[in-house]
């Protein structure tokens, strides 16, 4: 049995899974090893498993043995292994070291790399997986590498005829499930003359 994956926030007395055994007379069932934690229940008349205290992501996954005996001669029985695996669930949101940072440009440089930014999330898996991108982008003077968190200037500026300053504001973003959540970081850029 390899019952969907549970997630690391399922209540105590989640519904498992049903293990059915084929037998002319009835059965009683129990879990005889692999379950060492206690993390699970079964009814021994139906079979029916489920949560019998919080999961921890760490422990799974887990695999138990389950027993089916005849219930009136206990030299007759046969066991199933069941697989269960829990799921990350996406606990926290990417945090940048600082969330606003300086930086300065000189005038007339030419399209070039301003500063790499570097988020942290604390997830594993997906969840933990991020991208970056701009809020805004000031009429497209910036650009950032999705993958990097490398924040680029598009074209030279003017010191004489633009805004001398910039605040862009950055965001790394996880692949999280059920929702993706988001980190700020806000760069300040000052164009030098």
């Amino acid at each position: 049995y390899h019952p969907a994956p549970l997630s690391e926030k399922s209540p105590t007395d989640t519904f498992v899974v049903e293990i059915c055994a084929m037998y002319k007379l009835p059965v009683n069932y129990s879990i005889v090893s692999g379950d060492e934690k206690g993390y699970f229940i079964i009814r021994p008349s139906n079979g029916i498993i489920r949560t019998s205290k919080n999961l921890k992501l760490e422990d799974f996954p887990i695999n138990f043995k389950v027993r089916a005996t005849d219930s009136s001669n206990a030299a007759i029985f046969n066991e199933v292994e069941v697989k269960v695996e829990v799921i990350d669930e996406n606990d926290f949101s990417p945090v940048f070291p600082s969330s606003l940072l300086e930086e300065r440009l000189p005038e007339h440089s030419p399209a070039t790399q301003i500063v790499q930014l570097k988020a942290q999330d604390n997830d594993t898996g997906r969840n933990g997986f991020l991208t970056y991108g701009i809020l805004n982008g000031h009429g497209l003077k910036f650009r950032i590498n999705e993958t990097t968190g490398i924040l680029y200037s598009t074209a030279p500026f003017d010191y004489e005829e633009e805004p001398t300053e910039y605040q862009v504001v950055v965001y790394a973003e996880d692949d999280g499930i059920p929702e993706k959540k988001r980190g700020y970081c806000t760069v300040v850029i000052k164009i030098t003359d």
